[in-house]
């Protein structure tokens, strides 16, 4: 197809080389041939273009049951697993603008795209926050969860990233991967709704500053009013209390943005279906207009050459 219409446009390049009659009625034959494959190829494109359109909402369709049959599922696991941070946050507070020089930015984000925008949001708070820790005499690092933020924060800070995890199915977070912190920064998507998600970050402090921030009053200087049983002391509960806060809050923080991630999934292949069957009834409009503009000029001149034989 290609290549007839290279073809016929050389021939029409080359008719001014031509004598004149000649050249008119090789004008007048290319010019009907042009005429006539226009009408076949746009005929024939836009239903090679319908076709395609129907393809790509069926699969929208499908990745949208998908994602709202795994929501369900992780919707469940990611309302049980609230239980579990929300006393620390009562207890220990949160502390995101405490002084420190060793700071440490965890972003979750998805393996996957096509759910929106939760990973940019997340790089875009992470960014920030990294500018607000950095200093003179600070040290800001990366953790990265997830495959969609690592590609976006390996292009400007590839220097900063001290740890990258993706496929968390197949490789679970444990106290292996051991990175050193003053205050961790989890930056997470919580799930509203379907169609709503709130970014969050949260602030896990170590035992060395939790115990610093807990003489020095506040929120933290109320552990005093505890009374502690057993042998421990007070820097050994706070080493333990800091450990299973940051896991409650990792753990709750990954379901959070897995649970968004799905739900941006749903939405999205939601509108991009609806799109793709406003897509194809503008092309059935023009596929029908083509076709009867087609019918319409062959029976013109079947009727003037009828006349013609008549006259």
């Amino acid at each position: 197809m290609a290549m007839a219409a290279l073809r016929r446009e050389g021939r029409r390049f080359a008719t001014p080389l031509l004598s004149s009659p000649i050249r008119s009625s090789i004008i007048s034959h290319s010019h009907e041939e042009v005429a006539n494959g226009v009408r076949s190829i746009s005929t024939q494109v836009v239903r090679n273009r319908m076709k395609s359109v129907k393809n790509i909402q069926k699969i929208t369709k499908a990745m949208k049951m998908v994602a709202a049959s795994k929501l369900r599922a992780i919707q469940t696991r990611t309302e049980n697993s609230r239980g579990l941070w929300q006393p620390f946050t009562a207890l220990l507070g949160d502390a995101p603008s405490v002084d420190v020089k060793k700071s440490v930015i965890v972003t979750i984000s998805s393996d996957k795209g096509l759910c929106g925008g939760i990973n940019s949001t997340s790089v875009k708070i992470s960014r920030v926050l990294h500018k607000l820790s950095s200093g003179p005499e600070k040290e800001t690092k990366y953790v990265i969860l997830g495959e969609k933020a690592k590609a976006q924060l390996l292009r400007d800070s590839k220097q900063d990233i001290s740890l990258s995890i993706t496929e968390l199915q197949k490789n679970p977070l444990n106290y292996t991967q051991n990175v050193e912190f003053d205050a961790l920064k989890i930056v997470f998507n919580k799930f509203h709704s379907v169609v709503q998600f709130m970014p969050t970050v949260s602030t896990v402090l170590s035992p060395e500053i939790m115990e610093r921030e807990s003489e020095a009053g506040g929120k933290l200087g109320e552990l005093d009013s505890y009374e502690i049983e057993g042998a421990e002391t007070k820097g050994e509960v706070l080493q333990n209390l800091a450990e299973f806060q940051f896991s409650c809050i990792l753990f709750n923080g990954v379901l959070e943005n897995a649970c968004s991630e799905q739900g941006a999934r749903m939405s999205a292949m939601d509108s991009s279906s609806r799109n793709a069957g406003d897509m194809l009834d503008r092309l059935t409009l023009t596929y029908n207009r083509t076709r009867q503009a087609s019918i319409t000029t062959e029976l013109i001149e079947i009727i003037s050459g009828a006349s013609a034989l008549e006259g």
